[in-house]
């Protein structure tokens, strides 16, 4: 069955059959880029303890099995003609989000971005990070990590996700200046497939043989952890020096212990649990016709071999 059916037909499903929901509920949409990716499965985790903690919002998680951003653009479509009280979409590509973002504040839906903004569109509201500032994090912690420089290379997921675009440009401009250079053909696209982006690291390193250090600015190739775990035993000599330094973006659990355990030398992450919280408290807010900040920051935090039993707990 082709995918956007399917993944449409659940919407319907939930919208007006899967759930009985008493007249006077709200139903707020959060709409990931991946249902596949699980950093965003904090993020549906968050909304829905906060839609329940609420009592009268039911916070219902739809999205694109994988990265598609056509297909996202559907979903949100349909959410728009199912007639959802409120949407909370992460940005696969600005252009076509921005227009049915448009339409759906057109349509009288309130509509907030997070993760990944569309900052020229109707959306009122962006929750979460500051990804200009998370891409200098990144940079910054390869400096303290490895401050003689060498070679890198990054791995990014969409080419057209503006989130992951800022972070790449924050990456370059903390080692600009610096003694790191960038490999040609940096950063390389994974579209946020978790296999892809594990081939990317191997890839990387065939290419450029000498390269020290590799930061993926999403967390995709750790997301794998078996997957990472070959790579990095491939080079373990390189990664326990130092000569081949790792440092990538997010905190998931298994990408703590997989730092825990020596394979990486250090996390930059962001705080999706609280993206989902922030958002349905945002979109109550704008239901209830209050202002709200165009700009909610949920922060970051840095991890390395020094702290990360603290972020274990």
């Amino acid at each position: 069955m082709n995918k956007s059916i399917l993944v449409l037909g659940t919407i319907a499903s939930l919208l007006l059959g899967g759930t009985a929901l008493a007249q006077d509920s709200l139903v707020f949409a959060v709409v990931p880029k991946a249902m596949n990716n699980p950093f965003f499965d904090l993020a549906r985790d968050g909304c829905e303890a906060r839609a329940a903690e609420l009592g009268n919002v039911t916070c219902t998680y739809i999205g694109p099995v994988e990265h598609e951003a056509a297909t996202q653009a559907q979903i949100i479509e349909d959410l728009i003609t199912q007639g959802v009280d409120g949407l909370a979409i992460s940005v696969s590509d600005i252009a076509a989000a921005t227009t049915v973002i448009n339409r759906a504040v057109e349509a009288g839906i309130p509509v907030i971005t997070f993760d990944s903004d569309a900052p020229d569109s109707q959306r009122s509201a962006y929750v979460g990070t500051d990804n200009k500032q998370f891409g200098t994090a990144l940079g910054e912690l390869l400096l303290q990590v490895k401050p003689e420089g060498g070679t890198y290379g990054m791995i990014s997921g969409g080419a057209a996700a503006p989130n992951l675009a800022l972070r790449v440009d924050g990456v370059r401009e903390a080692l600009a200046g610096s003694a790191w250079t960038e490999v040609p053909g940096s950063p390389t696209f994974s579209n946020d497939d978790i296999a892809l982006a594990v081939q990317q690291m191997g890839d990387l390193k065939t290419a450029n043989p000498d390269i020290g250090a590799i930061v993926p600015v999403g967390g995709w190739p750790m997301f794998a952890p078996d997957g990472w775990k070959n790579f990095v035993d491939g080079f373990k000599a390189d990664v326990d020096s130092k000569a081949l330094a790792l440092v990538v973006a997010d905190t998931l659990p298994q990408q703590l212990q997989l730092l825990s355990e020596g394979y990486a030398h250090g996390l930059v992450g962001q705080r999706p649990y609280e993206m989902g919280q922030v958002a349905m408290d945002t979109l109550l807010a704008l239901t209830n016709g209050e202002t709200v900040e165009d700009i909610i920051y949920t922060g970051v935090d840095v991890v390395t071999a020094e702290n990360v039993a603290d972020f274990l707990k």
